[in-house]
């Protein structure tokens, strides 16, 4: 008996004393998250905050700040060496990746166009320009505005063949109150899981929190 209270009393403490729980099953891979057209890295500080909230640690939450007004392919290689660094950085083999508007179409390039489907687990993109914008020909000086024009040859390779390459999992989110992506169907991806959310400003979805709980969910998945 003696031996016996011994033996509970040991593995007490080892559980008291082991490795904690993980929070939140989406921790398991880092977050890269990817802004839009004339934004930066502080769009993202309402979804920071927010996914700590939900479990993350601020060690698994990176921001990608690329120069919104150059082509979205020299965008794409820049993100393709972040990625490289924050797994590095991690350990991780692969990461989730939440982009905003012009991001989809960085993110996009990146997966398709330079293999990065291999490196990522999850893609999500909030209103993003997937298949362009006519009000891209308001800002037609910018080579990156130029590509996001509905018919561009950038938007028309992006857009051929397959659409969700490789076993990452793609999912999106638009909202016919969205204002900027015109139409807003253009976020849809074939082969995503597309949900379309009932009214919903551009900049909005940066913060709206229960469309970043349904975007936290997806990574669980």
């Amino acid at each position: 008996m003696r031996r016996l209270i011994g033996v509970l009393l040991a593995c007490l403490a080892f559980c008291a004393v082991g490795p904690p729980l993980v929070a939140n099953a989406a921790g398991s891979h880092p977050v890269v998250f990817v802004h839009g057209y004339t934004g930066s890295a502080s769009n993202w500080a309402p979804a920071l905050t927010h996914f700590r909230a939900n479990g993350y640690d601020s060690s698994q939450l990176h921001t990608f700040e690329y120069d919104w007004s150059q082509s979205n392919e020299r965008s794409a290689a820049e993100l393709d060496a972040f990625v490289d660094q924050v797994r590095a950085e991690t350990g991780a083999d692969q990461v989730d990746i939440v982009n905003h508007s012009m991001g989809g179409l960085v993110t996009r390039w990146y997966l398709k166009e330079l293999d990065g489907h291999a490196e990522v687990a999850h893609w999500a993109s909030l209103a993003g320009a997937n298949h362009g914008t006519t009000a891209a020909n308001a800002c037609l000086v910018n080579a990156s505005c130029r590509e996001m024009l509905p018919g561009s040859d950038f938007e028309q390779r992006l857009n051929s063949g397959d659409e969700t390459p490789g076993s990452t999992a793609y999912a999106t989110w638009y909202s016919p109150c969205d204002g900027v992506i015109l139409p807003y169907t253009s976020t849809a991806v074939e082969g995503a899981a597309n949900n379309v959310v009932a009214c919903q400003t551009h900049i909005g979805f940066l913060s709206d929190t229960s469309v970043l709980d349904t975007v936290i969910g997806f990574f669980e998945s």
